[in-house]
């Protein structure tokens, strides 16, 4: 048998949180053109149709549902929607999340929780929704989008960080108590990717992109293709023995000090 193989993913349904467009949308398509049958959610029908035409026009198939994340029960009536209408759910993406920009000490208690929420709580709630049919099937792989900020901190980030690095041990936490279930759960941690919410920081002459090109020994920003082959690896049986791992794509800016000022 090839190699390749084993980065197959026919036959399989997918879930990817958030995936209307940016990160989440890569990451779904990556899944479909390596044979899996996608399915995503996102907050309003507005964008779950903007998601559904983007994947129409790369002759996508995919299936797009309203729902909040973060509402246990409108999560578990999606589950049980996708097992009915799709399949049951092999893979799992936790990709929906929020970032508050927001000084610490400017930062409320309510903002804080908010992002805790979204980046926290939403994935232990929906991984917690497909892990009894993954065990009944007798696989299963969940992949967390965690972060740099999940090993580093940085100014008016601390909600993120919090939630990146509560995250990251959410991941370790599930591949301990499932793994035996034949179940792997890893995360992918992003370094600064090209996406449209990012394009205002990466304009030529902002102090914020020569920065961030300067901490990056690929010396550029990550494009969200970048982040494709990972979440394959991870969401197929090329990663049977993979538990518990973090993968950073960031070009390599956790393993560099950064340059000797001249």
């Amino acid at each position: 048998m090839s190699i390749l193989n084993k980065f197959s993913l026919d036959g399989k349904v997918a879930l990817v949180t958030g995936a209307s467009y940016g990160i989440g949308f890569a990451i779904a398509t990556a899944l479909a053109k390596a044979g899996a049958t996608v399915c995503f959610n996102d907050l309003n029908q507005e964008l779950v149709d903007k998601g559904l035409k983007a994947y129409e026009e790369l002759g996508i198939k995919a299936y797009g549902y309203v729902c909040d994340v973060t509402d246990e029960e409108a999560v578990n009536q999606l589950v049980k929607k996708i097992e009915e209408e799709v399949g049951i759910i092999d893979i799992l993406v936790n990709n929906a999340g929020i970032i508050k920009r927001i000084p610490m000490c400017e930062m409320t208690a309510a903002e804080f929780r908010q992002v805790i929420d979204v980046d926290l709580n939403a994935p232990f709630i929906v991984a917690k929704a497909v892990i009894p049919n993954m065990i009944k099937k007798g696989h299963g792989k969940i992949i967390n989008i965690c972060s740099m900020m999940s090993e580093l901190g940085r100014e008016t980030v601390s909600a993120y960080a919090a939630a990146k690095g509560g995250l990251k041990m959410l991941t370790k936490n599930i591949a301990s108590e499932y793994g035996e279930f034949n179940i792997q759960c890893n995360g992918i941690g992003p370094g600064y990717i090209a996406t449209p919410q990012t394009a205002p920081l990466r304009e030529d002459g902002h102090p914020f992109n020569s920065f961030i090109i300067s901490k990056t020994p690929a010396a550029r920003w990550g494009e969200t293709e970048d982040l494709m082959g990972p979440a394959v690896f991870l969401a197929s049986d090329a990663s049977n023995f993979v538990n518990g791992h973090i993968l950073y794509v960031d070009g390599g800016i956790l393993a560099y000090i950064g340059k000797q000022p001249k």
